[in-house]
Order: C-alpha cells, then sequence, then structure tokens
C-alpha cells in the first residue's frame, strides 16, 4: 500500500489550530439560518420551507460528525454546547459520538458486531429473520430504499437497542438520553411556538427528509474488502459535497479524522491517485453515478460476505433458517 503521502500528514496532528473558524462560523451560521427559516419563511413558503429546513437538518448532523472528531475547539465540553440544540430530534449526540468513534477503528469497518455503523448482518442472524423483514432490508440495500426505508429502520433500531442498554443499567446511554431531552425542550418550543408547527408533522417530513439526504452519503461509504483501507470510500465531486463537509472523501477522513473539512479537498487532490490507490480503487466519479449503479439495485447483499459465516454453528438455527440456507447456498 503507497501511503507516504498519510504518513507525512501523521506529523501535522498537532498543528490544527487552537480555534478552527470556518467551523466555527458554519455552526452558528446553521442554527441562525435554522431559525429564520421557521420563523420568517416558513408561513410565505411553506414548501419551499419544509425542504430548506430538511437540508439543515442533514447539514447539522455534517456539523456533529466535525464536533465529535474535536472541532473546532479542543475542548470536548465547549464543542458539546456548540451541538447541544438536537434540531433533527432523533439522535442523542453523546450516543451518535460514542458509537461513530467506535466505528473508526478501520480493522473492524463493515463487522456486524463490531461496527456499530454496519448494514451487513451475519449469515445466521440473517436467515433467522422472518421473509418480511429481510425483504425490507434487501430493499433498503437500494438507494431509493436507503432513503426511504433506512430513516424509520435506523431511528427504530437505533432507539431500541439504546433503551436496553439503558434498562441493563448503562449509564453512560442514560445520560446521553437525559442530555437530549433536555436540548429537546427549547427547540420544542421553538417548533411549536416560533414556526407555529406541530412535533409530529416537524418530525415526519423535516427530520425525515433530513435523515434521508444524509443517507445518500452513508449508502456506499463502506464495503467488505480484506484490506481495511479498502473497506472506504471516495466520491470524487459532487453539489452535495459541501452538504457534507467534504465526507464523500471519506477515505481522508478515516485516515485523517483529526483534519478539519475544509481541508480534505486540498488533501486528496495533491495526491489523487495515492489515495485511489491506498481504497483500492473504491472510488465513485459522483453521487449520480451511484445513483444510476444502484437507485432500485442492491449494491450486494445482506448476509456479510466474509465474516461470522460460521456462526451456524454454534447457535440454535430454527428450521426455516435452515431451509433458507440450502436455498442460500444453491
Amino acid at each position: 500500500m503507497a501511503d507516504s503521502h498519510i504518513v507525512h500528514h501523521l506529523s501535522e496532528r498537532k498543528s490544527v489550530p487552537a480555534v478552527e473558524w470556518p467551523t466555527l462560523f458554519l455552526l452558528v451560521g446553521c442554527h441562525l439560518i435554522w431559525l429564520m427559516i421557521g420563523v420568517f419563511l416558513y408561513p410565505v413558503l411553506p414548501n419551499v420551507s419544509l425542504i430548506l429546513l430538511g437540508i439543515c437538518i442533514a447539514f447539522h448532523s455534517s456539523l456533529q460528525h466535525e464536533v465529535l472528531h474535536g472541532h473546532p475547539f479542543r475542548n470536548e465540553r465547549l464543542n458539546e454546547l456548540l451541538v447541544f440544540l438536537p434540531i433533527g430530534l432523533f439522535y442523542p449526540y453523546r450516543s451518535y459520538r460514542d458509537t461513530h468513534l467506535q466505528h473508526h477503528t478501520d480493522e473492524h469497518l463493515t463487522d456486524p458486531y463490531d461496527d456499530p455503523e454496519s448494514y451487513y448482518r451475519t449469515l445466521g442472524d440473517w436467515l433467522n429473520l422472518p421473509r418480511a423483514f429481510q425483504f425490507l432490508l434487501t430493499i433498503n440495500n437500494t438507494l431509493i430504499g436507503r432513503m426511504l426505508l433506512g430513516p424509520p429502520l435506523n431511528v427504530i433500531g437505533f432507539t431500541i437497542s439504546e433503551w436496553r442498554l439503558i434498562v441493563a443499567g448503562n449509564r453512560q446511554k442514560r445520560m446521553a438520553w437525559i442530555m437530549h431531552f433536555i436540548g429537546l425542550v427549547p427547540v420544542g418550543l421553538a417548533i411549536h411556538f416560533l414556526f407555529a408547527m406541530p412535533i409530529w408533522f416537524y418530525a415526519l417530513r423535516v427530520g425525515y427528509l433530513g435523515l434521508a439526504l444524509v443517507a445518500i452519503r452513508s449508502y456506499c461509504e463502506h464495503q467488505w474488502s480484506e484490506d481495511p483501507d479498502g473497506r472506504t470510500i471516495i466520491v470524487e465531486r459532487s453539489l452535495l459535497a459541501p452538504l457534507f463537509l467534504y465526507n464523500n472523501l471519506h477515505i481522508v477522513h478515516h485516515k485523517l479524522p483529526w483534519v478539519p473539512w475544509y481541508r480534505l479537498p486540498e488533501l486528496y487532490e495533491t495526491t489523487r491517485e495515492e489515495w485511489q490507490r491506498v481504497n483500492g480503487g473504491y472510488v465513485f466519479p459522483n453521487y449520480l453515478a451511484i445513483l444510476r449503479a444502484y437507485a432500485l439495485k442492491p449494491k450486494e447483499q445482506v448476509a456479510h460476505p466474509a465474516l461470522h459465516r460460521e456462526v451456524l454453528l454454534d447457535r440454535v438455527v430454527t428450521p426455516q433458517a435452515l431451509e433458507k440456507l440450502e436455498s442460500h447456498i444453491s
């Protein structure tokens, strides 16, 4: 693997500025624009406003991602204050932070058990699912399906897993949700009284759209590869890149997660060929190419192609699952 460019930038970690002003400016601007759209534009152009508010939520998610990686300040608590208001409603910031940082263990990328952001299932778990749920997950492996089904499937699955941990006594998860509910109070009051919009309507229209936009970025971000670096995508150019704060250049972010968003394009362009060698050529020119390839076609099977294939040997498998295994093998 040719990664001399990456090794060179490892030495730059200490050179990150104490305050990253572009990120701070965007954090302040995102909240102000969200508020102004809801207060001033929504009464005049409601349909346009709903779209713009959904874009704000997707952008806020990108900013949360920057914050959890230590931007714009070096102080974690100060950074958390900047994204304390959960305008996207559904995900507690602290839980997102913890699961995403776990996801950054590249050796475990795509592992159904060790990567909390993996969309794969183990073969055993997959075969034991009801056929109706298998169908939903298969549709969810298309880009259109991920945008339509992904938001409710992810929110419901994530919330259930979080609350199981809380019931089991996980104090860290409990505090994450307490902080989330505290942050929901001013957000809910603003939506209800300033926007004059029912909370349920905001959740189903604006929140849903924001998650659907984020799904465009996350859909192809990772694939299975024997080489951990080959598991992370490069989407070279897109009008959506600024919305995602250039996480379309995802291998650059994974190798240099402390680098702020505004440096990623330059770092990629300076040695473009080397980055593409690093990730084994897992490259798309833009998100339109991904749409053309996978709009209605699953990009791969839900069952992980390599990991935990032996799980059937040490667990109880239903007769229905054995029947599915026979058809899967054939």
